[in-house]
């Protein structure tokens, strides 16, 4: 089963290009030791929240963009030893500073809990951090199989629900603190992949009409503290 590693972290707006290409030479290390895709993307819709929102997960400051991005791996197995071989190549050391304050940045394994569609090559995503109680995963993944059937009607390409299962803890940031996680619950990184920007808010426009007057269904997480936005892709390694 794919194995992902996720990242959100908070760059310099100015060093957009930058970044790119930093991640550019970070794929041609990542994929030498087996890891079979690459997504970068650049926030484009991140609304500040009224409990949590991931510019606050990074600490992003006003000149800084949310980017939320993902490596694929066969399985973790395969994740966990080409991180362990990587610390000693050299190409990893000469890739020089990152283009942005890497110590802000949350990062984590996760397991597909769900998967449906083509999640990956999308123009856009949406990307979700949240934390769930880990007795509820049978459910998350029940609710995840019900949301999916409405987004995909919708015009949706694919989604991924990944379930934390190596997510460290952090000096500064970590996905724990980013989603006010509490004793016994598991962060959780997922995404929609959409063909465009317009397809996703025109989206998001129909199911507010379609539910107006109906009852929100319980959630087997606590939705005040999921955290979202509105990315557009700007590196994908299948296409570069």
């Amino acid at each position: 089963m794919s194995y992902y590693f996720g990242t959100i972290a908070a760059v310099p707006t100015a060093n957009k290009q930058d970044y790119i290409d930093h991640v550019k030479q970070a794929w041609g290390l990542f994929s030498k030791y087996g890891a079979t895709r690459m997504i970068e993307t650049w926030g484009a819709d991140v609304p500040k929240g009224k409990v949590n929102d991931l510019q606050g997960a990074v600490a992003a400051k006003d000149d800084e963009t949310v980017v939320f991005s993902w490596i694929e791996w066969p399985d973790k197995a395969a994740a966990d030893a080409a991180w362990e071989k990587m610390q000693s190549d050299p190409e990893m050391a000469a890739m020089g500073n990152m283009p942005f304050d890497g110590s802000r940045m949350i990062y984590g394994g996760f397991q597909p809990v769900w998967e449906a569609g083509q999640p990956n090559g999308g123009a856009y995503v949406q990307g979700f951090a949240l934390a769930a109680p880990e007795k509820n995963k049978d459910a998350y993944t029940k609710m995840a199989g019900e949301a999916w059937s409405m987004f995909e009607g919708y015009g949706a390409l694919g989604t991924i629900e990944g379930w934390g299962v190596d997510v460290p803890h952090g000096k500064k940031t970590d996905f724990y603190r980013a989603t006010l996680a509490e004793e016994g619950e598991a962060p959780i990184f997922s995404w929609i992949a959409w063909p465009d920007r317009a397809t996703c808010d025109a989206a998001a426009k129909s199911m507010e009409a379609d539910m107006e007057g109906q009852e929100f269904p319980e959630m087997p997480f606590d939705g005040k503290r999921m955290m979202w936005g509105g990315f557009d892709t700007i590196f994908d390694s299948a296409k570069s």
